[in-house]
């Protein structure tokens, strides 16, 4: 009874999955149904301490002003940068912004009410030791690149810290930040993060080149992403969510764009959660997605990993340690070794979409359950009817979730 509750879930899920950017009102309605859905699966499943929600439960994941990819500049201020110089933004409005200097910040410091969109409409910085675009207060800052610009922003030092203020990123941000437009933005941080935010941040849309030494884009609460062409260079995570004061915070959500991300550690990472309703994935890490509660509804997955593919670990005290697939295209390519393609502290279930898998060593790994509901999975290039698990000293076997048979533990070997 139980894995039939979670098969017609996992259907209602796939029904209601939103793919791109929406508008707030749309966006939310279907994300929390999948959200509530998804929520008493894993309650069904026995799984209490936690669920799969996510940041689209939010009441303003995406809003309209969000989704814009243009700015309003009729009441647009013009700024140019200039070579050792601070340009202080203390008031809402809209800024474009443009020149190329060298030692520049752009320092917005408006009340905590305020909204504040700085168009960047060629822009080129470098900066030795400190942010280009460093937010300390505004109730939002949009970086809005223009359509057909290009625009580069660099730190090639050691960042200093702003007081109490640890800037480690090129582009640092205390308050929510939304990065969207139809030109293209560089990023390059030789010590540290390249886009970092305190709070939420959020991509709508344009084009970004990040080439960090640290995280490449971090959040504090919610990393949300429903558009945008991202190629990705990480010495450390790729994207990276966490909020060492919240375990319950640190979620990503995202329902759109073309990731190309190749980093040293995590490709996705987020403490709470990661929850992918569509996009297009090409991930070359050490490990390709990892959060406590991991759900993919739709979306492209590419994963080569060195260590594990998919990997829900206990990171979180307020979700349970679940992967839940209800939908899309995963394909992933294990290194040698002690390797898991995807791995559970918790248990595993797999209601849909088509998982290809190619593991020398462990295709799955979970310390509870695991339980195959729907979909397709090929492991090595042989089509599965149960998810196996895997054993110490190598090999596998047959796990406690099959289609045909689930009471069967089949010595199936993959």
């Amino acid at each position: 009874m139980k894995r039939n509750t979670i098969a017609l879930l996992a259907a209602l899920i796939i029904s209601l999955t939103a793919a791109g950017c929406s508008s707030s009102e749309n966006s939310n309605s279907v994300t929390a149904v999948s959200n509530s859905a998804s929520a008493q699966a894993q309650a069904a499943a026995g799984n209490t301490a936690g669920s799969t929600t996510s940041a689209a439960d939010s009441s303003e994941l995406f809003t309209n002003r969000d989704l814009k990819q243009e700015a309003d500049l009729s009441e647009a201020k013009q700024l140019t940068v200039s070579d050792n110089s601070t340009i202080d933004i203390t008031e809402a409005g809209v800024y474009v912004i443009s020149g190329s200097a060298s030692n520049c910040t752009v320092k917005v410091n408006a009340s905590s009410e305020d909204k504040v969109q700085l168009v960047l409409d060629g822009v080129t910085v470098t900066n030795p030791d400190f942010p280009v675009i460093y937010v300390v207060s505004a109730d939002k800052c949009f970086i809005t690149t223009t359509e057909g610009s290009t625009n580069e922003l660099s730190v090639t030092g050691s960042f200093t810290a702003d007081g109490d203020t640890n800037t480690d990123a090129v582009i640092f941000s205390k308050d929510d930040l939304v990065l969207n437009g139809l030109g293209s933005l560089t990023v390059s941080s030789a010590s540290g993060n390249g886009i970092t935010g305190k709070d939420d941040v959020k991509f709508t849309g344009g084009t970004y080149t990040i080439v960090s030494a640290l995280d490449s884009i971090e959040a504090n609460d919610t990393l949300a992403v429903c558009g945008g062409d991202f190629t990705i260079t990480s010495s450390k995570d790729a994207l990276h969510c966490e909020n060492s004061d919240d375990s319950s915070q640190g979620v990503i959500y995202i329902s759109g764009g073309s990731f190309e991300i190749d980093s040293k550690s995590d490709g996705i990472q987020g403490t709470a959660s990661v929850t992918i309703d569509g996009g297009t994935f090409n991930i070359t890490a050490a490990e390709g997605i990892e959060a406590t509660a991991i759900t993919v509804n739709d979306g492209s997955i590419t994963i080569t990993a060195s260590d594990d593919g998919i990997n829900a670990a206990n990171k979180s005290t307020a979700y349970s340690p679940n992967v839940i697939i209800n939908g899309g295209s995963i394909n992933i390519s294990m290194g040698q070794g002690d390797t898991d393609a995807i791995d559970a502290n918790g248990s595993i279930y797999v209601n849909g979409g088509t998982i290809n898998i190619t593991a020398p060593t462990s295709s799955f790994d979970y310390d509870q359950t695991a339980e195959f509901n729907g979909g397709t999975i090929i492991i090595n290039g042989q089509e599965v009817s149960e998810i196996p698990q895997s054993m110490m000293g190598g090999g596998m076997r047959g796990g406690n979730g099959t289609r045909e048979d689930k009471r069967n533990n089949r010595g199936n070997w993959f």
